[in-house]
């Protein structure tokens, strides 16, 4: 530029020291003209200015058809259309409708014990019996009385059926046959308490009482635990913010960090209370347990699929800036020439839910669009940049 400038100076020197019937400045000098000297100042200040405008001007035309100018490098990104799957994530704990504690029904003697820990039971299967302290005897008596009771009833309803007798005398009959049923089905009932036997099928996690223990009914007396492992649920509580959105059929992918092990499955159910100390509800999550690896109480990691755009357009978080207005916006890049030139343009955007290191943008930013990735926070609006990837 400088030089330019000099050559230019030195030009105007020249020619005004030209044979154009004009005086230079040699001659005004050796004439010692004060009055020509100004002149002649005035009018070349007049001409430098012309000049350095003329300068200027060409100097920008001059860099916007400069092919070496050095543009800031940057990376761009294609918009793109595409499905997108927000995960709300929280923890629970896996739990059994079928993990109970069984208790004896009547006090006595246990007086065998059939299992043991860890034993496969089926639902009915007899796990122990209390001494019945001779109920049984009983019961034999009252069957034996049942049944002299049902043969006087037979005659005397054959009888009645003669018109031999009194209606009273086959009343009484068929009442005391009648009471006598009842009474051998109700000691069947208190003599079948005596009899422990599995309410589910399952495992026997734990026998608690030995054979040989009196036993009774009541909280202490607890015989044995068993548990069944093939209905295994994860509960957990959501906020009620997500109410409208975690709803039942949603996916769930369920991840058990001790086991190191993941499934994908689906909410079963969702309660219908709102926990006034927590402000949440429950929602429950069936887990497959083939392999019986999963135990009630486990903690597990669960991500529940509580929103889902089948045409979203992602960004880089990263790339998301604010202004003083507080709008969010993103740098995208005009129209790329043959070059991998273009222009940056900040387009103001809407954002709406994000996930890891992405976030989707709901408004600004159209599918196909280069948005700018690397450089992003160093570039200008209108600047020219040069694309790199």
């Amino acid at each position: 530029m400088k030089k330019i400038y000099y050559i230019l100076v030195s030009t105007l020197v020249l020619s005004a020291c030209g044979n154009n019937g004009k005086q230079t400045v040699n001659n005004i000098i050796e004439a010692g003209d004060i009055e020509a000297m100004r002149a002649k100042k005035n009018e070349l200040s007049e001409q430098l200015k012309t000049t350095d405008t003329e300068i200027k001007l060409l100097d920008s035309m001059i860099s916007t058809f400069n092919l070496d100018e050095k543009l800031p490098l940057v990376t761009t990104v294609k918009a793109e259309e595409q499905t997108f799957n927000h995960y709300l994530e929280l923890q629970g704990d896996v739990m059994t409708k079928q993990n109970v504690l069984i208790y004896p029904e009547m006090a006595g003697t246990l007086q065998k014990v059939y299992v043991q820990k860890g034993q496969q039971v089926s639902k009915g299967q007899l796990l122990a019996t209390i001494d019945d302290g001779g109920m049984g005897s009983q019961l034999e008596q009252l069957k034996t009385q049942t049944e002299l009771a049902r043969t006087t009833f037979e005659r005397q309803k054959r009888l009645w059926d003669q018109k031999i007798g009194s209606e009273i005398q086959y009343l009484q009959a068929k009442s005391s046959y009648e009471a006598q049923q009842n009474a051998v089905k109700q000691f069947q009932s208190q003599l079948g308490k005596s009899s422990i036997r599995a309410p589910f099928s399952g495992i026997i996690d734990n026998v608690i009482k030995d054979q040989g223990t009196v036993v009774s009914p009541g909280l202490g007396s607890e015989v044995f635990r068993i548990v069944n492992l093939s209905d295994m649920y994860i509960d957990v509580e959501v906020p009620e913010t997500y109410l409208g959105s975690v709803t039942k059929g949603k996916e769930a992918q369920v991840y058990f960090p001790v086991l190191g092990d993941s499934a994908i499955t689906n909410i079963r159910q969702t309660g219908n209370f709102i926990n006034p100390s927590n402000r949440s509800f429950s929602v429950e999550i069936p887990v497959p347990n083939k392999n019986g690896n999963i135990k009630p109480n486990l903690t597990a990691k669960v991500r529940i699929n509580d929103y889902t755009s089948e045409k979203a357009i992602l960004i880089p978080q990263s790339i998301v800036s604010e202004n003083a207005e507080g709008e969010q916006y993103a740098y995208i890049a005009m129209e790329p020439n043959a070059d991998n030139e273009a222009t940056a343009k900040r387009i103001i955007i809407t954002t709406g839910k994000t996930q890891g290191a992405l976030i989707e943008v709901l408004s600004g930013i159209e599918d196909g669009n280069q948005v700018i990735k690397e450089g992003a926070r160093s570039v200008k609006d209108g600047q020219k940049v040069k694309i790199i990837n």
